[in-house]
């Protein structure tokens, strides 16, 4: 009970903080997951509702997004309610990237291992950037089993900096799509449906984004 009670306090205490501080810089929301999880594809579905325009290049070639990528001043209102966030979209995240990956993505070899260097560069910096985070929405492929050390490994750097998460069920549009793999193998995080690339239930997202900030 006492150590129960000492993590709730941290977290009132940690959210209070978090509170004060959004009051004095830009809130920074980043979209973080495995590779071709659909994390550019979301980035792009949020900016085209909101500014008309995309943030960057989806492929289904691994590693795609190899930079991290902002767009500045973000708008959303839904419900009589408005927030303002730089989004910020980040390369996928891998525990081992090889080369070969790319070779069987249809690359040269010279340039596989070109881009292998670049998307081991990439995971680094994305790392790095979770520590300028607000929130981070964790963008998982609901068709896959959500348990592996990927997924892991990015909610325990979350936990550990104590900073909020929403899981993105992505690809709901898919019949094999199963979000009750992800809520059951991760029962404490809120937890939202959508399909990146219709919009299918992408306003329940932006509900649950206002609520969180």
């Amino acid at each position: 009970m006492v150590v129960r009670h000492f993590r709730v306090m941290k977290n009132r205490i940690g959210s209070l903080i978090r509170s004060l501080f959004r009051k004095r810089k830009e809130i920074k929301i980043g979209l973080y997951g495995p590779v071709n999880s659909g994390k550019t594809t979301l980035a792009n579905r949020i900016c085209m509702d909101w500014l008309g325009e995309e943030l960057g290049v989806a492929s289904v070639v691994p590693h795609e997004t190899r930079e991290i990528q902002m767009k500045e001043s973000v708008t959303i209102e839904e419900d009589g309610k408005k927030l303002t966030f730089n989004l910020v979209d980040t390369p996928g995240i891998a525990t081992k990237i090889d080369f070969e990956d790319f070779v069987k993505a249809g690359l040269k070899k010279k340039e596989a291992k070109e881009r292998a260097r670049e998307a081991t560069k990439g995971v680094i910096e994305a790392i790095k950037w979770l520590d300028k985070m607000d929130l981070v929405l964790v963008v998982l492929d609901s068709t896959k089993d959500p348990v592996n050390q990927v997924n892991i490994t990015i909610l325990g750097n979350l936990d550990a900096r104590d900073i909020p998460v929403i899981i993105v069920g992505n690809k709901i549009d898919l019949k094999n799509s199963n979000l009750a793999l992800i809520r059951n193998a991760f029962p404490k995080y809120k937890i939202v449906g959508i399909s990146a690339k219709t919009g299918e239930n992408i306003k329940e997202l932006y509900k649950a984004l206002l609520r969180e900030l």
